[in-house]
């Protein structure tokens, strides 16, 4: 094990490792200080400075010993602690690259250039010996030398599990796809209208004109939509979703967000509203109340069948309300899919945000959201939106 006061200065070369690679989090901060000012005082600090980090930790000495493992390292690379310390860094942590070549042999921490002093983080697989290569992990490493340009004297290794970072790309990938996608036909067509109209004016009678100029509008309206998906989602993720509260009725709601659909050429038999029961006075976000109700009616319509029957019932705490309808359904195993980013039925039309952006919305005001099985065996979703409060004013 590290003598005393090596554990201090590991754990300040821990969150300095991590710092300068994945950036200054205030956690991180707090370790590496917390280490300083003990190494300073001439005391120990608890294990908890590194013990409670997310990300694999492994410290060898200057001869490549390990002498420390966190338990986040441990759990990903499938040894102990106690086994890991006293063997050699390479034996405990074996790294392949995507050439399949030894990462240690080729990075060589200990004889390389002496003026390094860190390792960029570099996607690299764990391969033990003797087996298949592993998972792929997100390595980094700080080569801590008693003076510049002299030998290391401890190497300090952080790792992850790279399955994150790569749902993060792939998602990535896919909205840029998506947004792509999408925009590509509306703006072909703004494209294809304003240029005929611009070169042949004079050859369309009003009526032409008219029909092409209101087909500009639709297809902008689109984009427009499209973009306002696009900022919910990241409002959402960063956690930045505002909700102004005022006294919403929200049986009112429905029949306005419906009123608004038959206008724009539903038929008006298509839909059924049902109130049960009288809700308490609910403060909620109007605007975010229409966009939930109206891209739950939006996705029944477009993806399901028959009537669409909405229930807006009344509870002491807050309101029910399900928008079911006469489609096919929704299988018991997408239940849970269909309010992830980009998921489509049977991958239809439309961007496969409205279902994720309906979640956010009806999570921010306190309530939750579920799919299920309509009474006739079509689609069923049924949210909660609790009472809420008055906004303080203080």
């Amino acid at each position: 094990m590290p003598a005393p006061g090596h554990i201090e200065i590991m754990a300040a070369d821990l969150a300095l490792s991590i710092v300068g690679v994945y950036g200054p989090t205030r956690g991180l901060r707090v370790v590496g200080e917390r280490a300083r000012r003990a190494w300073r005082a001439g005391t120990t600090p608890d294990k908890g400075a590194y013990d409670d980090l997310p990300d694999g930790v492994l410290v060898a000495d200057d001869a490549g010993t390990v002498v420390l493992l966190n338990p986040a390292g441990a759990r990903l690379i499938g040894v102990t602690p106690d086994a890991a310390v006293g063997q050699d860094y390479r034996t405990v942590l074996p790294l392949t690259d995507d050439a399949d070549r030894d990462w240690w042999a080729c990075s060589s921490p200990y004889r390389g250039l002496t003026s390094r002093s860190r390792q960029p983080e570099r996607r690299l697989t764990l391969a033990p010996a003797g087996r298949s290569p592993g998972r792929q992990l997100l390595v980094t490493a700080r080569y801590v030398r008693a003076e510049p340009g002299g030998p290391v004297v401890r190497l300090v290794v952080c790792f992850r599990d790279s399955a994150a970072r790569e749902r993060h790309e792939r998602n990535r990938a896919d909205l840029v796809s998506t947004v792509a996608h999408e925009l590509r036909s509306p703006l072909t067509s703004v494209k294809g209208f304003t240029a005929t109209l611009l070169a042949k004016w004079d050859r369309f009678t009003d009526d032409q004109k008219k029909l092409m100029l209101a087909t500009v509008n639709t297809d902008a309206d689109r984009v427009t939509r499209l973009l306002s998906e696009l900022l919910d989602v990241s409002r959402i993720e960063a956690g930045r979703l505002e909700v102004h509260r005022q006294v919403v009725d929200v049986a009112a709601k429905v029949r306005t967000v419906i009123a608004a659909r038959i206008a724009a050429g539903e038929a008006a038999d298509r839909f059924v509203v049902v109130v049960e029961g009288a809700a308490p006075e609910l403060w909620l976000d109007p605007d975010k109340v229409t966009q939930i109700l109206g891209n739950l009616l939006e996705n029944a319509v477009r993806h399901g069948a028959g009537v669409v029957t909405t229930t807006v019932t009344g509870r002491p705490d807050g309101v029910v309300v399900t928008v079911a309808d006469e489609g096919e359904g929704v299988s018991v195993e997408d239940r849970t899919r269909v309010f992830t980013k980009f998921w489509r039925a049977n991958r239809g039309g439309g961007t496969g945000l409205g279902l994720y952006i309906v979640k956010g919305l009806v999570e921010a005001h306190g309530g939750t959201i579920e799919a299920g099985s309509a009474p006739g065996g079509g689609a069923l979703f049924r949210l909660f939106l609790p009472a809420g409060s008055p906004p303080y004013d203080g």
